[in-house]
């Protein structure tokens, strides 16, 4: 068996050095490359991606699914103090800030398969406990000044508070979506961003891991793009939902952590 190991297609190609256990995404681009050490799969393998073809996809760490007017989400705060990190260190070595969140409109309300609207209106089928979590679908008015349900603009849609304030409006990118999945088709803001941009590459944090997270995510891996996903940046309540999502995103690409890419280089 040869030693290097080229998978797709020319000008598109991965290399795997099977003695060094190394993955090499960067498809000719000049040096730096930027090389990181893998979580999951073998031991001792490491990732070299293209900063210029890269971008960190950061999901749904928005009010609605974080800050404690509207959930209880303690895994998902320990996942915005790592995400923060993580977007200091890729914005040191180029990798661009891409923001993906829900943000509706009244066109989409119109609009919004009949499945769809039923994941977010579980309090017309059992009423809540807990008024904070009361869920009465898309464009609902959430009171005590939250807005309208996961409406674009509204406060609850916005950016959890720590993001908010480190986000850059002048070179991040921001894309709306209005289903759990940012790529479900080839002209959703995530889709036209990515092709805009160039970039092969994409690095996944976000909430909750197991639905928004995975769900585009899977989509990208079946649309060609690499797909990484950092695992200690995505949270989920769903019991056993991330060690089975972790799993299993190996098999759709690769997974790495925040301390592997805080200890990440750049090299030749």
């Amino acid at each position: 068996m040869l030693p290097v190991l080229t998978f797709g297609p020319k000008g598109d190609e991965w290399r795997y050095d099977r003695d060094a256990k190394s993955y090499d995404l960067t498809r000719g681009v000049p040096p730096p490359g930027f090389t990181m050490r893998a979580t999951q799969g073998p031991a001792g393998t490491s990732i070299t991606l293209a900063p210029t073809l890269s971008a960190l996809v950061v999901v749904d760490m928005q009010n609605f699914f974080l800050h404690p007017r509207c959930t209880d989400h303690p895994t998902g705060l320990a996942a915005v103090e790592r995400t923060i990190e993580v977007i200091r260190k890729c914005r040191d070595i180029d990798v661009k800030i891409i923001w993906l969140n829900w943000g509706l409109n009244d066109g989409d309300l119109t609009t919004m398969p009949a499945s769809t609207q039923r994941s977010f209106s579980s309090s017309l089928i059992t009423p809540p406990i807990d008024s904070r979590l009361a869920r009465y679908g898309f464009g609902s008015d959430m009171g005590d000044g939250r807005g309208r349900m996961l409406m674009e603009g509204s406060w609850n849609a916005r950016l959890y508070d720590p993001l908010q304030d480190i986000r850059r409006p002048d070179s991040d990118v921001f894309c709306n979506k209005n289903r759990i999945s940012g790529l479900w088709n080839g002209e959703t803001p995530l889709a036209k961003a990515l092709a805009a941009g160039g970039y092969r590459t994409l690095l996944f944090a976000g909430v909750n891991t197991d639905q928004c997270v995975l769900g585009t995510l899977a989509d990208a891996y079946y649309q060609g793009w690499d797909c990484i996903m950092v695992e200690d940046c995505c949270a989920t309540k769903t019991p056993g939902g991330q060690d089975v999502t972790v799993y299993n995103a190996k098999g759709y690409g690769l997974v790495v952590d925040s301390k592997s890419i805080a200890e990440g280089v750049l090299g030749n």
